[in-house]
């Protein structure tokens, strides 16, 4: 004779869905391995899945009505084993699977004390056997509650710390912006909802022209998973990648010129680099050049963050360089001309 879903959830023949989902939500609470250690508790467990799996499933629930357990391994042919059809394997379930699917990947566990009763059951079997800390309800098939003190009996999972890494950027890329695809390897839950294994990820990063050093990305609990805890944030960092021509003053870039001591003092034109690499700027010098001075050329810096279309400037440093030696001659003719 072959096993009696409706006697296994304590139903009879002909119970709703809400019965049925009622009495697994029930049994299954009770007899979970996690919590209840008793001798045959995980077989009785394993039972509950497999008949909630049948009986929640319109067309299995039919054929179990019709032709009993035997018309489900004849795959609704209902003569027994030898009938033709598909088998639905209904025996071969992941329990645990079923229990975290049914919870919603929740973990009622984590959250509730008190036991699963019923309303014509009176105090139920609490969580892991424990007797008097029952009557308390989920609503639906989800944890939406009913009844009970929760606020002394909720437990809050923490969250791990943020994860942050940093992220290096070339000034080519924050002038114009660019998308950037990082993959990170990371704990996750298992369909069990305790064991973990690892599994890479890839996130992408659109970096906006002008983000500043420092700018924080976040991707909420993409961290590692677990049963305890809420995962971690993920936070990039962006770190400016050193440049051979410029360094970087907020949406500024600044860029030293090498000229001599003649030029400095006479005059000449520079050729001034820009991140587009197609194109230099031409600043002509007429002034005496000093160490301290600083030229401006309008709007060849990066982009500012908050209004894109508007860029800073290329301030330009001078490298003045002297001559090592000079003739008695040189000198004479520098003291003469620079005589006041």
């Amino acid at each position: 004779m072959g096993k009696d879903y409706y006697k296994i959830l304590g139903l009879s023949k002909g119970a709703t869905d809400d019965d049925i989902k009622k009495a697994y939500r029930k049994l299954a609470l009770k007899y979970h391995p996690d919590k209840n250690k008793e001798a045959g508790a995980e077989e009785k467990f394993k039972e509950v899945a497999e008949a909630y799996e049948v009986l929640s499933d319109p067309k299995k629930k039919e054929i179990f009505d019709k032709y009993g357990e035997e018309g489900l391994k004849a795959g609704g042919g209902g003569g027994g084993p030898g009938g033709a059809g598909q088998q639905f394997f209904y025996s071969n379930v992941d329990p645990h699977q079923t229990f975290r699917m049914f919870f919603n990947g929740a973990d009622p566990f984590a959250m509730f004390f008190g036991g699963e009763g019923d309303d014509d059951d009176g105090p139920g079997v609490g969580f892991g056997g424990f007797p008097g800390l029952g009557g308390f309800h989920f609503g639906g098939a989800g944890m939406g509650g009913r009844g009970g003190p929760q606020s002394q009996m909720q437990r809050k999972k923490t969250q791990d710390p943020p994860v942050e890494h940093e992220l290096f950027v070339s000034l080519e890329e924050i002038a114009s912006g660019t998308t950037k695809k990082m993959k990170i390897s990371r704990k996750v839950l298992n369909p069990d909802n305790r064991t973990t294994r690892m599994e890479d990820k890839v996130l992408t990063i659109e970096i906006k022209p002008g983000w500043k050093q420092g700018t924080k990305i976040t991707f909420p609990r993409e961290g590692d998973q677990s049963a305890s805890t809420i995962p971690a944030d993920i936070v990039f960092i962006i770190k400016d990648k050193v440049h051979p021509v410029f360094r970087r003053d907020g949406s500024d870039l600044l860029y030293t010129a090498k000229i001599n001591l003649k030029d400095a003092l006479c005059g000449t034109t520079i050729t001034v680099p820009t991140l587009d690499q197609s194109r230099v700027r031409k600043l002509q010098l007429n002034e005496v050049i000093k160490p301290t001075t600083e030229k401006r050329l309008t709007g060849d810096g990066l982009p500012f963050p908050k209004q894109p279309t508007k860029r800073g400037d290329i301030v330009v440093k001078f490298d003045i360089k002297f001559p090592d030696t000079l003739t008695k001659e040189q000198k004479e003719t520098i003291s003469s001309t620079l005589r006041v």
